[in-house]
């Protein structure tokens, strides 16, 4: 029993330094300028994003293309640039974080 207690605390102490590390890539990238995690900003909340992909198996690969190509027209009016200076690994992450909410 003591075992299952710690294995659930380690997961649990990973999963949340894994979202705050994304969550913070997402500021180190201005993300959270025109997006915010639970209200629309200029772009849609990280929550309604993540809602909009739930069940898209090709989710994180969608949302990785928007950071680094932008969008027109999927939310609104208003376009999102693109952010080709993100590295892979840290738009993915950074995707991964978003779809998890």
């Amino acid at each position: 029993m003591k075992l299952i207690v710690t294995a659930a605390a380690l997961a649990l102490a990973f999963s949340a330094g894994t979202a705050s590390a994304s969550q913070a890539l997402a500021q180190k990238y201005s993300c959270l300028s025109c997006h915010q995690v639970d209200k629309k900003v200029v772009g849609p909340a990280f929550v309604d994003v993540a809602k909009k992909f739930k069940g898209n198996a090709k989710a994180q690969d969608a949302v990785v293309g928007v950071i680094k190509n932008g969008s027109k027209g999927a939310w609104g009016a208003v376009p999102m640039p693109p952010a080709p200076q993100v590295p892979d690994a840290d738009a993915h992450a950074i995707a991964k974080w978003i779809l998890s909410l």
